[in-house]
C-alpha cells in the first residue's frame, strides 16, 4: 500500500498513470512509455550518460531492443506527495526479465519521480533512478540489495 500526502482523487489519477506507463515500459512500447512525459523531461538513469533531456523515443526503443521478451516488475515502499499541479513519487522499483543475449536480470532500484499536472492531465517531468554503490572503497554499484 503506498503512503499518500495530499488529495486522494488526484493520487487515483496519477496512479491509473503510472500503471499504464509501466505496462508500457513492460511491453517495451515506446511511444506508450512517452506518452506519460512530459516534452521538457529530465532523466537521470540507471545507463549512461549522466542525464536525458526531453523525449527520446530512438534512444529508448535502442534499449527495449536489448531485451527478449517482455519486462516485468512491481514497486515496494511507494510514497506519493501532492500538492497543486505538482507531485513526487518514490519508491523501491523491482526490474526482471532476460536481456537479449540471455542474461536475467532480477534488479532492485531507488525511483523518484517528479509529476506535473498539464491541461489537467498528469505527466512525468523528472524521473531519477539509482543503486547504491558499496562504501568499502571500490566504487562498484550494490546490484544484489533487497528491501
Amino acid at each position: 500500500m503506498a503512503e499518500i500526502i495530499g488529495s486522494r482523487k488526484e493520487a487515483d489519477a496519477i496512479f491509473a498513470m503510472l500503471v499504464d506507463w509501466a505496462m508500457a515500459l513492460g511491453e517495451k512500447n515506446a511511444a506508450g512509455v512517452l506518452s506519460h512525459v512530459t516534452d521538457d523531461i529530465v532523466e537521470f538513469t540507471l545507463a549512461a550518460p549522466l542525464q536525458y533531456k526531453g523525449k527520446d523515443q530512438a534512444g529508448l526503443q535502442g534499449w527495449f531492443d536489448t531485451w527478449q521478451g517482455p519486462i516485468a516488475g512491481d514497486v515496494e515502499d511507494q510514497k506519493l506527495t501532492i500538492g497543486g499541479d505538482i507531485a513526487f513519487w518514490s519508491g523501491l522499483t523491482h526490474m526482471l526479465g532476460t536481456k537479449a543475449d540471455g542474461t536475467k536480470v532480477d534488479l532492485w532500484f531507488r525511483q523518484t519521480l517528479g509529476l506535473r499536472k498539464e491541461a489537467g492531465v498528469w505527466k512525468i517531468a523528472h524521473d531519477h533512478t539509482s543503486v547504491p554503490f558499496a562504501k568499502d572503497g571500490s566504487g562498484l554499484a550494490e546490484l544484489g540489495l533487497k528491501p
